[in-house]
């Protein structure tokens, strides 16, 4: 089974060209089917049948893993599986028909538009003023994943047409618009470093290398606390509430599917469901008649 899953992750990365985050997700995911298929002495992956993932499922639970969580495993196998069916190894695919815990939807925070414009009009006197506004005026401006971000080189921007080609998700590319503010901190940080066409945008510490996920998030939180924002301001915190803001502006939800660049529709939804709830916080505290006061009959019920 581990040979199997190695070839299986192999094949994700070369032809599928997963990013090294969703790989070490399958990779986890994946070897926890391993250590359980072991101790329950199953050592070959097409001995596993649905019974079997079903109580692999289950002993996941009781270890305290989250629906969310489960369903990600079970996600992990189905894929592994399919593999092995489409490569001949297997008959049919043991985890088509196992069902995870439904997990309940969590609606992602987001800033409102004058936070929004508070956190990235960032004064650039400060060493690396510069990049910083830059990094979060295209965060915002253009909604990308912080994994497009800082794998982004010079000749994939546009600046006088305002676009930017990125690689997302599955090696797929798409075009997103850059917005004029982002435009002027991109040109203005790129002559100050003096970046060549085939350059990192926003290079990292080693000669080559691009800035790394983990420098921008904790620059991001502290570039917050130094604009006065207390939440907790990430990479995806930006792309939502970029995603949130241009479909309230607009309400074309296929639109906004673009530029986020999902594959499924379903995915771009949620941002339908923040909308509702701006919407009806605006009804509670403008409707005179929105929201009834509790009285005397009230208590008596």
């Amino acid at each position: 089974m581990s040979r199997a899953i190695a070839e299986f992750l192999d094949h994700l990365r070369v032809e599928r060209r997963m990013s090294v985050n969703t790989l070490d997700a399958y990779r986890r995911d994946l070897d926890a089917l391993v250590q359980w298929a072991e101790a329950a002495g199953i050592a070959d992956a097409a001995s596993l049948d649905a019974e079997g993932l079903r109580a692999f499922i289950a002993a996941e639970h009781r270890r305290g893993l989250t629906p969310k969580s489960l369903q990600r495993r079970l996600s992990a196998c189905r894929g592994f599986y399919g593999w092995l069916l489409k490569h001949g190894c297997i008959d049919a695919n043991p985890a088509a028909s196992v069902r995870a815990p439904k997990a309940a939807r969590k609606l992602p925070q987001v800033l409102d538009v004058d936070e929004a414009v508070q956190l990235v009009e960032l004064p650039t006197d400060a060493p690396l003023g510069l990049r910083d506004r830059a990094i979060l005026e295209l965060f915002y401006s253009s909604g990308l994943r912080l994994s497009e971000l800082c794998a982004l080189r010079w000749h994939e921007l546009d600046l006088r047409e305002g676009l930017v080609q990125v690689l997302g998700k599955g090696g797929k590319q798409r075009i997103v618009p850059v917005g004029s503010h982002a435009c002027a901190a991109l040109t203005a940080w790129r002559k100050q470093s003096a970046g060549k066409p085939d350059a990192h945008v926003f290079p990292g510490r080693g000669e080559g290398k691009p800035i790394s996920p983990r420098a921008v998030q904790l620059r991001l939180r502290q570039l917050a606390q130094r604009q006065g924002i207390f939440k907790r301001v990430h990479p995806h915190l930006l792309r939502h509430s970029f995603a949130t803001h241009v479909l309230e502006s607009s309400g074309d939800l296929r639109g906004v599917q673009e530029l986020l660049g999902h594959a499924d529709i379903g995915t771009t939804q949620i941002y339908t469901h923040l909308d509702f709830q701006h919407l009806a916080k605006v009804y509670d505290g403008a409707h005179p008649r929105a929201r009834r006061k509790r009285g005397k009959d009230d208590d008596a019920t």
